[in-house]
């Protein structure tokens, strides 16, 4: 590798704790232009920045953006290289573990073994699937989650060495939905599963709660997309509080911002409490409605494909479209890697725009000083 190449993510964490800032965690499925604007604007703005993507976006076989590990961290250094960017990470987001058998726990390891050499430098362990709902104690109800967590945790710190990476885990599904509401992580399984974890020797920098927000765009009864308001602004700050009572520097990651108001975000949101935000579906909605006046006839052949294979019954076209739309990268990743250069251009424009505004409503403009690269 050369260039602008990531550091360690518990370089950038660590120095950030209690510094009333969140840094974004941007996942753009690498687009061509959306990257390119966000990185830039955290070179103009001194901004610390993370750079991920998840498991089911980009595993050995591409997932559903149809790129592999390797091929997405070359791109992103380098537009990293191009900016000049120095202060970024590169994040292993939602490396999912949905079932805690051996055949699960292996498979999880060669992604990230594919990972490492690929050169990510922050991970995210997400076992939160797995719950035991009959549990007698909160440890009970955590056990699977903790012993995937525990033995992947391991293996990252054997094959890289504690202080080179960060790590986040998470316990509580997020968005997860039960008749009464969202269920959420309270701050006595947060607590016992980093106590847990650290007893066991792995040392994570975050945790990600299920804390009332949702993966994606969101939309009401009738299928038009409305603003996310459902975080639970008491229930993180308790979690965070149940943190520093047990002398933890573990802070959260708050996943699913898309949707949610940057004037809520930076007036209520208890930053330093959060100090990692990840924002997706956003960039990708910056995408279609680019492609919408810029690729008329490429927008129209993606809606036709996904309206057709991810039809929903009582669902608008508007919801299917927005909910399904991100497995069309790979179906036309020929495509999309073809567009006009003036749609790149707007694409790139308009995410720098956006990327301002985040590192303005996060409190994260110049705190990439704090940390020594």
């Amino acid at each position: 590798m050369t260039g602008h190449e990531p550091i360690s993510g518990k370089k950038l964490f660590k120095p950030l704790i209690d510094r009333d800032c969140i840094v974004m965690a941007a996942n753009t499925r690498y687009i061509p232009g959306v990257a390119k604007g966000i990185l830039q604007a955290a070179k103009d703005t001194n901004s610390p920045i993370l750079s991920e993507i998840a498991r089911s976006e980009s595993d050995l076989k591409g997932g559903y953006t149809g790129y592999t590990p390797a091929e997405f961290a070359e791109r992103l250094m380098d537009v990293a290289n191009e900016v000049g960017l120095e202060c970024w990470v590169l994040h292993a987001d939602h490396i999912s573990v949905k079932k805690g058998d051996r055949e699960t726990i292996e498979g999880t390891k060669e992604l990230v073994k594919s990972q490492i050499k690929a050169g990510f430098t922050s991970y995210a362990i997400d076992a939160s699937h797995i719950f035991n709902f009959e549990g007698s104690n909160v440890k009970e109800e955590l056990q699977g989650n903790l012993d995937a967590t525990i033995e992947i945790g391991k293996f990252i710190s054997k094959e890289m060495g504690s202080e080179s990476y960060g790590l986040e885990v998470e316990v509580g599904e997020v968005g997860r939905k039960d008749d009464a509401g969202f269920i959420l992580t309270s701050p006595e399984q947060a607590s016992t599963f980093i106590s847990e974890l650290n007893n066991a020797g792995v040392e994570p920098d975050l945790l990600a709660t299920a804390n009332g927000s949702t993966h994606g765009n969101i939309y009401d009864e009738h299928g038009h997309k409305i603003e996310q308001v459902s975080i639970d602004i008491k229930r993180t700050k308790n979690i965070a509080k149940a943190l520093r009572d047990m002398d933890s520097n573990v802070r959260i990651a708050q996943h699913g911002i898309t949707g949610t108001p940057l004037h809520l975000i930076a007036t209520q949101f208890p930053r330093g409490d959060v100090i990692k935000g990840n924002v997706g579906t956003f960039w990708q909605n910056i995408v279609w409605d680019t492609l919408r006046v810029y690729e008329i006839d490429l927008y129209e052949r993606i809606e036709k494909w996904v309206l057709e294979k991810y039809e929903g019954k009582g669902k608008s076209n508007e919801e299917i479209f927005g909910k399904n739309s991100k497995y069309a990268f790979k179906q036309f990743f020929d495509d999309m890697h073809a567009i006009d250069n003036k749609a790149v251009k707007a694409m790139e424009a308009q995410a720098y725009a956006s990327a301002l505004m985040f590192y303005k409503a996060f409190n994260s403009i110049g705190k990439a000083e704090h940390i020594k690269l």
